[in-house]
C-alpha cells in the first residue's frame, strides 16, 4: 500500500477532541480514541469499490496523541472523503485485547458509511467504509415540536417495511424518501409521533460480503450509531442517506409529526469472540464491552453475543454524544432504548441505583426537549417495568400489554388488573412519583404477534425463520376463536374484528400513552410468525390493499385516535384517586359491576364499568366530558344495571364494538343518546363508551 508522508499543519495541534472526521478549513481532522494501540493509522480511498487506501496516513504517537486521543490534521481532504482507521496493539485473548494491525476499522464516530463488506483474496474483512460529512442541511426553520409525551399517540414502523410492498404505490418504496409520500395517511390516521425501528447503521451483507442467511430485516444488529442506514436511502452517492434521512424528518415535523428513534446501545454486530473485529474490537476491546473469564468471552446480556459496557465513561460518553448528534443534527424528537436495563449494569453486569448513563441521559440540558423511553428489561432477566430510573424516563409498560391481551381472552381474575391499567398502571408509577404519561402503553409490537394474528392464533408459526419453530416468544395471551389462522367462517370472523375493536379500544381510552404498530389499524397479518425478525418480504412489509380492504376498521382506529386527542378526560398527568374535590361532584373515577354496584374486587365476575369525570381546569370550569365505559368479555351477551350517579346525564354514544360499521364508532361521540332506561344489554366480548357533553356539567347534575 502506498504509504503518504505526515502532514504537518498548526491544526493538527488544535483540536484533539471532537472525536470522528472533522470537516475544518484545508482538510479533515482525525480522532480516535485508543488506550492500547501501539499505533494508528486513517487509511483514505478514492472510491466505494476500491479494496485498498490510495493514501495510509500514520498518526506520530509522540505528537498526534494526546493521553489516549490520537488526533492528526490531513490536508486536501474534503467532504466525501472515504476512510477505515487501523491499529496495532497487543493480541491477547486471554486478557481482552484483540488489537488486528491488518483489519479496516469502522470509526465508531462516523456518520455515514458507504459500501458493503467486500470479499477480500488475502481474507481480510473490508468492511463498509467511512464518509466524512459535514452537518450543513437547509432545515427551512424546522424545529423539534415539542409536544406534550401526555399529547402524543405513538406510531411503531419500519422505515424499509412500510413501503416495500408494490401496494405502496410510492415512487421510492423501502426508503426514507418513500416515507415522505405515506405522510398523508400518517396524518389522515391522526397519530402525533413515528417511532422508527432501527434506523444506525447494521450489516445488509454478512463479513464475507455475502448475503445474509437470516437477513437483519429489523436492525438490531448495530455497526455505526452515529450514521442512518444506507440501505433505506435513494441515491448511491456516499452520504446520500443523511439529507435523505433529513427531508424525511423536515417532512413530517412539517405535517405535525413527531419522529421517535428505536436506538440499541445494548451489542453490537461484532458478536462473541468468534465474530469478527471490525471497530470496536479492534481500538479498545476491554473498554467497550463488558468481558467475563479475566477477558477471554463476552458478556451477553443482550442474547447477540456481546454487550456494550455503557457505564464505563468512555462508553458512556460516547452514547452521550451519540444521543446529541441525533437531537442536534437531525432534529430527532425522543428515543426508545432498546433492551434499557442494560444502561443499568455496571462494569461487571451487576444492576445498580442510579447507574450514571441513565442519570446523564436524564438530566443532560441538550436532551430536555426530547422524550425518554425505555424498553425496561434484557435478555438476561432483568425486568425493571415501573421502577427504571426518574421521572425523566418513560417505559413501554409489558405488564398493560399481558394484562390486557388476557383480560380480552377471558382469563379469569383480570377485573383488578384491567382496571389498574385502563387508569394509567399507578401500582407501577405513583410510589417513584412518575405519572400516568410515564406508562407507554401497547398490546402489540414490532416483536410478536400483530393484533390480527393476536386473535388469529393460539400459537406461534415460525416456521419459516428456519429454526424449527424454536424462537420467538410462546406466551403471547393469544386466542384463534376456533379455527388456526385465516378462515371464512363467518362467525370466527365476526369474534376476530370484535376483538381487534375491543383492544384498539382499550389501548386509546386508558390514561398513559398509547403506541400502535403500524397496520394494526387494517388487520395486518405475519400469518402467525411472531418474530420475523428475518423476514425482509411480504410477512413484515405493510400491505397496502388491506387499508381500503379493511377501510371499516380503519375508519374505526381513526375516530379513536381523534376522540383521544380532542378529550382531555383520557389524558390526564395525575392518577386517579376515585376522590370528588367537593361535595356533590362525582369522583374522578368510579368502579362498578354489572349490577351497577361498587365493584367488589375479590369477586371473579369478569364485567366492568368505569366512570370517569370530565377534567376540569384551575378555575373548576369543564375542559373535558364524562365518560362512561362498560366492557363485557365474557363469550355470552350481559345485561348491565347502569350506576346510579351515571343516570342523570345527557349520555350519548361513542362506540360499541359489538355493532356493525358505520354504528361502531360516531365522531366526536355524536351518536343516538343513550335511553334513560337502568339497564343496557352488552353483546358478547363487546365494549361501549358514552360521553356526556359538556352542557349537563351546568344543571347542578354533577352529583347524581
Amino acid at each position: 500500500m502506498p504509504i503518504a508522508s505526515k502532514p504537518h499543519s498548526a491544526l493538527q495541534f488544535a483540536h484533539p477532541l471532537p472525536y470522528g472526521a472533522i470537516v475544518h478549513e484545508g482538510g479533515i481532522q482525525f480522532v480516535i480514541f485508543s488506550r492500547s494501540a501501539t499505533a494508528m493509522r486513517v487509511l483514505l480511498y478514492e472510491d466505494i469499490e476500491d479494496h485498498e487506501p490510495n493514501v495510509v496516513v500514520h498518526f506520530d504517537p509522540d505528537s498526534d496523541r494526546w493521553g489516549d486521543v490520537w488526533s492528526v490534521f490531513v490536508p486536501h481532504c474534503n467532504e466525501g472523503q472515504l476512510y477505515h482507521f487501523q491499529a496495532d496493539g497487543p493480541y491477547e485473548p486471554e486478557f481482552g485485547q484483540r488489537f488486528d494491525g491488518t483489519a479496516r476499522l469502522i470509526d465508531p464516530f462516523t456518520r455515514a458509511l458507504a459500501g458493503t463488506f467486500q470479499q477480500a483474496d488475502d481474507g481480510i474483512i473490508r468492511p463498509p467504509k467511512c464518509v466524512v460529512m459535514d452537518d450543513n442541511f437547509d432545515w427551512e426553520g424546522d424545529r423539534h415540536l415539542r409536544r406534550n409525551l401526555s399529547e402524543t399517540v405513538i406510531y411503531e414502523m419500519h422505515v424499509r417495511g412500510f413501503t416495500q410492498s408494490e401496494t405502496s404505490d410510492v415512487e421510492h418504496p423501502g426508503t426514507y424518501l418513500g416515507v415522505i409520500d405515506k405522510i398523508p395517511y400518517l396524518q389522515s390516521l391522526g397519530v402525533t409521533a413515528v417511532e422508527l425501528m432501527p434506523v444506525h447503521e447494521f450489516p445488509i451483507k454478512d463479513c464475507h460480503g455475502y448475503n445474509l442467511v437470516h437477513p437483519n430485516y429489523w436492525g438490531y444488529d448495530p455497526m455505526a450509531f452515529f450514521s442512518p442506514h444506507r440501505g433505506y436511502a435513494v441515491g448511491h452517492e456516499p452520504g446520500s442517506q443523511v439529507n435523505e434521512f433529513k427531508q424525511m424528518v423536515r417532512a413530517l415535523h412539517n405535517a405535525g409529526i413527531e419522529v421517535i428513534l428505536d436506538v440499541v446501545f445494548n451489542h453490537t454486530c461484532e458478536g462473541n469472540e468468534l465474530g469478527p473485529t471490525l471497530s470496536f474490537k479492534g481500538l479498545e476491546n476491554r473498554v467497550y464491552y463488558m468481558l467475563e473469564n479475566e477477558g477471554r468471552f463476552y458478556r451477553n446480556y443482550s442474547g447477540c453475543g456481546n454487550t456494550v459496557n455503557g457505564n464505563h465513561p468512555i462508553c458512556r460518553e460516547m452514547i452521550f454524544n451519540c444521543l446529541r448528534h441525533w437531537v442536534h443534527n437531525y432534529h430527532i424528537d425522543g428515543f426508545r432504548f432498546d433492551l434499557a436495563s442494560i444502561l443499568s449494569r455496571d462494569r461487571a453486569g451487576h444492576l445498580v441505583a442510579n447507574p450514571p448513563l441513565v442519570e446523564m441521559i436524564a438530566e443532560d440540558p441538550m436532551l430536555a426537549d426530547t422524550k425518554i423511553i425505555a424498553e425496561a428489561w434484557d435478555a438476561a432477566g432483568a425486568y425493571q417495568v415501573g421502577t427504571f430510573a426518574n421521572l425523566r424516563w418513560a417505559e413501554w409498560n409489558g405488564h398493560y400489554r399481558d394484562d390486557i391481551r388476557g383480560f380480552w381472552r377471558g382469563d379469569e381474575n383480570l377485573r383488578g388488573k384491567m382496571a389498574t391499567r385502563l387508569a394509567g398502571s399507578s401500582d407501577l408509577y405513583q410510589r417513584g412519583g412518575r405519572k400516568p404519561y410515564h406508562s407507554i402503553n401497547f398490546i402489540t409490537s414490532h416483536d410478536g404477534f400483530t393484533i390480527n394474528d393476536l386473535v388469529s392464533y393460539s400459537r406461534k408459526h415460525n416456521e419459516a425463520n428456519g429454526e424449527g419453530n424454536r424462537d420467538g416468544d410462546d406466551n403471547n395471551h393469544s386466542a384463534n376463536y376456533g379455527v388456526e389462522g385465516p378462515t371464512e367462517r363467518d362467525d370466527v370472523n365476526i369474534i376476530r374484528n370484535r376483538q381487534i375493536k375491543n383492544m384498539l379500544a382499550t389501548l386509546l381510552v386508558s390514561q398513559g400513552v398509547p403506541m400502535i404498530v403500524a397496520g394494526d389499524e387494517c388487520r395486518r397479518t405475519q400469518h402467525g410468525n411472531n418474530n420475523a425478525y428475518c423476514q425482509d418480504n411480504g410477512i413484515s412489509w405493510f400491505d397496502w390493499s388491506l387499508v381500503d380492504e379493511n377501510r371499516d376498521l380503519v375508519r374505526f382506529a381513526r375516530n379513536l385516535i381523534e376522540f383521544r386527542k380532542s378529550e382531555p378526560t383520557l389524558r390526564r398527568e395525575y392518577f386517579l384517586e376515585g376522590t370528588a374535590s367537593k361535595p356533590g361532584e362525582l369522583p374522578d373515577v368510579s368502579w362498578y359491576d354489572s349490577e351497577g354496584e361498587t365493584i367488589n374486587w375479590d369477586c371473579d365476575e369478569k364485567t366492568l364499568t368505569c366512570l370517569l369525570r370530565a377534567v376540569g381546569d384551575s378555575e373548576g370550569h369543564a375542559t373535558g366530558r364524562h365518560v362512561l365505559i362498560l366492557f363485557n368479555p365474557c363469550d355470552h351477551d350481559t345485561e348491565f344495571v347502569l350506576p346510579a350517579k351515571s343516570r342523570s346525564f345527557d349520555w350519548h354514544l361513542f362506540c360499541d364494538t359489538a355493532a356493525e360499521s358505520p354504528d361502531d364508532i360516531f365522531a366526536g361521540g355524536s351518536g343516538p343518546p343513550l335511553s334513560r332506561h337502568r339497564k343496557l344489554k352488552l353483546g358478547h366480548r363487546s365494549m361501549v363508551c358514552y360521553v356526556a357533553q359538556i352542557k349537563t356539567l351546568s344543571r347542578g347534575h354533577a352529583g347524581g
